[in-house]
């Protein structure tokens, strides 16, 4: 007679396990790096290895010696937070500023509150948010890349960014349609392609929604945030378009311009500080989307996805008290 053998939860198994979500996340930020590098030649490849490897070394020394646990920086997600940390500054940061964010974004946004998994606010944003509060004229002096398909080094050159272009010349008075015409506006083809100055991984759309494809297809992320974030943004912009599109930008070029899909694929949807049930996410999508537009169009800053995140992450509890799945086998009892 054979016995059943009876285990603990889960009962359901995945193929999928944290370090695999983990490297599938930097083999989608692959074509985004290649964009980097292209753009910004060796400085960018620069900031992605000192980002990377401060934080695989603070979650290590803080692991090791400070929280006396085992060490888990195999598991892919200092590696994922050092390169999404470089994604989000300039590509001419120094080094010891860049090291300081790593810092902040492993010991203060992920260690300090157990690790991986129960960190409530995404850490590449808290890190990033950290170095443009205290260095402000660092993290907003954007090197420009080399034109389109052209050779010409133009490292020691700073400009601003798509939408910081818009934000000041709208403030100085002009109009949305003036601005666009300039020779000095990238456009909606060099920001699809990632000739446009501004953080180093939100450059190229392109190259961003290749990688959001294949996270797609391995399962890595769902729909609801995505759909919800960029359906949001995408409506409420729209209203103010077409009330003064003289005055406010349309749709389309606030999802290419600056970070929104990058904030969208890769950091509004990390496990650890988004809900957990689909509806939840949906709401925590629609507040992001929302949140967005209004910092980019009423806030000091010309961009707003970082913080939108970040304030989203806070609610995350909250929604997931309002959305908790029901449990298997609870009987619904209607009254």
């Amino acid at each position: 007679m054979s016995l059943l053998k009876i285990s603990g939860s889960p009962h359901v198994h995945d193929h999928q396990n944290v370090k695999s979500i983990m490297y599938g996340v930097v083999v989608a930020m692959i074509p985004a790096i290649f964009v980097s590098v292209y753009f910004f030649g060796l400085d960018a490849a620069r900031v992605i290895l000192i980002s990377v490897a401060a934080c695989l070394f603070f979650e290590w020394i803080i692991q090791k010696y400070l929280l006396k646990g085992p060490v888990t920086i195999t598991d892919g997600s200092a590696l994922v937070t050092g390169v999404l940390l470089a994604f989000n500054v300039p590509a001419n940061l120094p080094a010891w500023m860049i090291i300081i964010g790593a810092l902040v974004s492993i010991g203060i946004a992920k260690m300090s509150f157990g690790g991986l998994g129960k960190n409530p606010f995404n850490p590449a944003l808290i890190g990033r948010v950290f170095l443009l509060i205290s260095f402000p004229v660092q993290m907003t002096s954007w090197p420009l890349p080399k034109a389109l398909f052209d050779s010409s080094v133009t490292d020691a050159i700073t400009g601003p960014t798509t939408l910081g272009i818009l934000k000041e010349g709208l403030n100085a008075g002009k109009t949305v349609q003036e601005l666009m015409a300039s020779p000095d506006f990238p456009g909606y083809l060099n920001d699809m392609m990632g000739a446009q100055a501004g953080s180093m991984g939100e450059i190229s759309a392109i190259a961003l929604l290749l990688g959001a494809a294949y996270m797609f297809l391995r399962k890595i992320i769902t729909w609801h945030i995505p759909v919800a974030y960029i359906g949001s943004a995408v409506v409420f912009s729209g209203i103010f378009w077409l009330i003064d599109p003289t005055h406010y930008i349309d749709p389309l070029m606030h999802l290419l311009a600056g970070g929104m899909i990058l904030g969208v694929f890769y950091m509004a949807t990390d496990m650890s500080s988004s809900p957990m049930s689909p509806r939840g996410q949906l709401v925590y999508g629609v507040g992001a989307g929302i949140l967005t537009i209004l910092i980019r169009v009423w806030g000091a800053y010309p961009e707003g996805v970082s913080f939108a995140i970040l304030i989203m992450n806070a609610f995350t509890p909250l929604i997931n008290k309002a959305f908790k799945p029901r449990r298997f086998g609870e009987v619904l009892v209607v009254k």
